[in-house]
């Protein structure tokens, strides 16, 4: 979840949202990425989108099995779409997302009985810096609005 947090601070000073993501396998990191949807003009861009993309190129299969990834904020519902697909075992988050957070807060992807594919899910690692990190963004930015 610390190189998720340094990936989500390159994040903040590129101008996106400070989100991060790593991808693991047997103790190492397989694929990294923070948000760039801004800077890509590509509304899929987000951490754990990117992670996942940066893992299946390094591992040769677009399918992700016996991997965890670390986030720093709760999925979305696009993103917890694309970890079921990858076959991601589990997924690990710090800060839960009120809004759009699709593990947990608004929806629960992984609970739904009817999804064929369900990673384990634990929630709250670092969650006071993973939080930390984006109430900061947002009120610097509330500052030069």
């Amino acid at each position: 979840m610390r190189r998720a947090l340094e990936l989500a601070r390159a994040a903040w000073t590129e101008g996106e949202v400070p989100v991060g993501a790593v991808v693991v396998m047997d103790g190492k990191i397989v694929g990294e990425g923070f948000n760039r949807p801004i800077s890509s003009n590509d509304p899929s861009s987000h951490a754990e989108i990117e992670a996942l993309r940066d893992a299946a190129k390094n591992l040769g299969n677009y399918r992700l099995v016996g991997c965890d990834i670390f986030v720093t904020l709760e999925p979305c519902l696009m993103c917890a779409g694309a970890i079921q697909h990858a076959r991601i075992s589990r997924l690990i988050y710090g800060a839960r997302d009120p809004k759009t957070g699709a593990c947990g807060s608004v929806l629960d992807v992984f609970a739904d009985a009817r999804i064929n594919h369900h990673a384990s899910v634990t929630s709250g690692i670092l969650e006071e810096e993973c939080g930390g990190i984006l109430k900061r963004f947002f009120s610097e930015r509330r500052q030069r609005a």
